[in-house]
């Protein structure tokens, strides 16, 4: 195997959580009066983080009294409601099965806050994650390779590959030096990613086994 480490995104990769950020992101935006968006809009909007969706949610040129307070509005509804529709992708639990079967360790970076990251992961996938590193403030976010470096001196591996759904991800793998495989079933999809940088895309997580295990 070339691989002792595969890292995963959270959002859009292995939980499927667009319908609940949605709704939070709704609901923050209406609280204060504010247009509300599509799951096709909010879809291009995360990735980045939630201080980025509620920046790319709310219009332009708001200022920071009414960031600070539809962010505040998302966080509260987001922590209450955050796992209503959230769900494993389809066959996602017997993939990352597989590849721990082979002695691979798994581990996620995200841009979501850490003790939410953490507690996502035990409730969808027990057991399954050797490290998970998410948003906290001693660590720079994704694009960054802060939460790269910090998996990987956790873990002790040195062959890592890079899994995710969004040009942030690919972006994460290309800046830390290893692989990134994109995801299509995610936030954003094949075409898209192949475009910023993937070096490969699976199209199911059947077929995300076989290109690592390969």
């Amino acid at each position: 195997m070339k691989y002792d480490l595969v890292i995963f995104d959270l959002d859009g990769t292995l939980l499927d959580t667009l319908d609940d950020l949605t709704h939070s992101c709704n609901v923050a935006l209406e609280n204060n009066g504010l247009p509300i968006h599509t799951k096709e809009e909010v879809r291009f909007m995360v990735g980045n983080g939630i201080p980025k969706l509620i920046q790319r949610a709310i219009p332009e040129n708001s200022n920071q009294k009414l960031f600070d307070k539809v962010l505040q509005d998302f966080l509260n509804h987001y922590q209450k409601h955050s796992s209503e529709k959230t769900k494993p992708y389809d066959g996602m639990v017997d993939c990352l099965k597989n590849l721990k079967n082979l002695g691979i360790k798994l581990a996620v970076n995200s841009n979501k806050v850490e003790s939410a990251s953490i507690e996502l992961c035990s409730r969808f996938y027990p057991g399954i994650f050797d490290c998970v590193a998410g948003n906290v403030p001693e660590r720079r976010v994704k694009p960054f390779t802060d939460g790269v470096e910090y998996i990987l001196k956790k873990t002790g591996c040195k062959s890592a590959v890079y899994v995710g759904d969004s040009d942030v991800d690919i972006a994460t793998g290309n800046n830390a030096g290893i692989p990134a495989i994109g995801v299509d079933w995610g936030f954003r999809g094949k075409d898209f990613l192949i475009k910023n940088g993937a070096v490969q895309v699976a199209m199911n997580p059947e077929e995300l086994y076989k290109i690592i295990r390969s």
